[in-house]
């Protein structure tokens, strides 16, 4: 598989930061960038606890979404695309 470049990074950051601070709570940025296992931790925990897990995997995924936007492109693509780092 090649490896992802900057304009690719561009694109997966802008789309992952925006889902992470208005889907943040749903795991769904982790999904845009391919961590299925957490996107899925995320999700299966919002929905199994009946929304109660949702206000603290909100504010993760807000904090995400904020981090993901504020990153150089450079920075993302070596942190989340090419190093594979799931958590902030």
């Amino acid at each position: 598989m090649p490896e992802p470049t900057l304009s690719e990074a561009n694109s997966k950051k802008v789309a992952a930061g925006v889902c992470g601070i208005l889907l943040g709570a749903l795991g769904v940025h982790k999904f845009v960038l391919g961590y299925t296992t957490e996107g899925l931790i995320m999700l299966l925990g919002s929905i199994l606890t009946c929304g109660i897990a949702a206000a603290v995997f909100g504010v993760i995924g807000l904090v995400e979404g904020i981090i993901y936007l504020t990153q150089t492109d450079e920075d993302f693509l070596k942190n989340y695309l090419l190093a594979k780092r799931g958590w902030f």
